[in-house]
């Protein structure tokens, strides 16, 4: 059985089912309010939601029991007083690689960690002093710690993907941060701005588990594969029909895996077909994995945090949802593809375990 978390602008929706056939609703949380991110810890069973209350602002909640029932409020997920600045959002939260580590990203480019499971947060004080900070850039989302990719075995080791600052890499546990921006080139920018640029528009970053040098890059315009644990980039999107995209998955199994959704540059939407692409070479070729999607009339857009994997292998499971409120899933690891729901609200964040 696998669950998937699903966050929407209206709630929380918990569903459940096996690859082939349409999930059922298990429960709702947060019903009305937007959940902008929500992930199970695989190692406590521990459920977290980040919800943007309208009157509360941004939190992170938690729960060991039922989804449908309590939640408690984490602590310390607050920016310091006195400054100019709010916290707007919080965009991910991710385990750690020590016991208890957990991380969150947000709006404004903010990093939380937690050493008890998420039940109090600290700001990472380095990353918000950093002296390039006023450099920064927001791009049409905000100022965003989006993804955030632990070295596995490694909790001193961590990179990071902040729309628009490029991406940022740690080997003592958040104590320095570095940029990790060689080799990609932000087209958007005036020829003349783009050497030494920081305000780089990452999309999504993703780290490959057996080969953890490895990660994979959607970039603004470009998909992107690092060989050197993210110092430096090559641009791999040559084949796919637009290098425009949000969302990046991997086969966890295989190091030379990436599923990307190429979407149009002018409106961000798929072209009318939807099509996932797959690489099982390192982005030296791509492959259209379509069979079961919409071949036609449909212009969907997905969000970075709205494609998700379970599985490895042969057996890979991967989701994808879209602001219509649609998802469909794939069992045989993107070979074809079955509708999974169908009219929910916009989807912002999907997780699959």
């Amino acid at each position: 059985m696998t669950e998937l978390l699903v966050g929407t602008r209206k709630g929380l929706f918990v569903l459940e089912g096996e690859p082939g056939a349409q999930f059922q609703i298990r429960t709702r949380a947060f019903v009305g309010e937007p959940v902008d991110y929500a992930m199970r810890d695989a190692r406590s069973g521990r459920l977290f939601a980040a919800v943007s209350s309208p009157f509360w602002g941004p939190r992170i909640w938690f729960t060991d029991g039922d989804p449908g029932g309590d939640w408690q409020p984490a602590r310390g997920v607050a920016l310091p007083k006195g400054g100019d600045d709010a916290l707007k959002r919080v965009w991910v939260i991710a385990a750690g690689e020590a016991g208890g580590l957990m991380y969150a990203g947000g709006d404004p480019g903010v990093l939380f960690a937690s050493w008890d499971n998420g039940e109090t947060w600290e700001l990472n004080q380095a990353l918000w002093e950093h002296p390039t900070r006023p450099r920064w850039r927001r791009d049409s989302g905000g100022l965003s710690v989006h993804s955030i990719v632990p070295w596995p075995g490694d909790p001193q080791r961590l990179a990071l993907a902040i729309s628009a600052a490029g991406v940022w890499l740690t080997d003592d546990g958040g104590a320095t941060w570095s940029h990790g921006n060689a080799g990609i080139v932000a087209d958007y920018l005036p020829e003349e701005t783009r050497a030494g640029a920081i305000d780089l528009c990452v999309h999504h970053l993703e780290r490959a588990p057996q080969r953890p040098e490895r990660l994979f890059l959607q970039f603004h315009g470009g998909v992107y594969r690092s060989d050197d644990a993210g110092r430096s980039w090559i641009d791999i999107a040559a084949g796919l029909p637009y290098d425009f995209g949000f969302p990046v998955v991997l086969d966890p199994a295989d190091p030379d895996s990436a599923f990307v959704i190429p979407v149009t540059t002018e409106d961000r939407v798929t072209d009318g077909s939807v099509v996932v692409w797959e690489t099982r070479d390192a982005g030296a070729t791509w492959i259209p994995r379509d069979r079961g999607l919409p071949p036609s009339n449909a212009w969907l857009s997905v969000l970075r945090q709205s494609f998700t994997t379970t599985g490895a292998g042969p057996g890979l499971e991967l989701y994808f949802g879209a602001t219509s409120g649609e998802i469909f899933g794939s069992g045989d690891a993107g070979a074809s593809w079955f509708g999974v729901a169908s009219r929910l609200p916009a989807i912002a964040s999907l997780r699959a375990s």
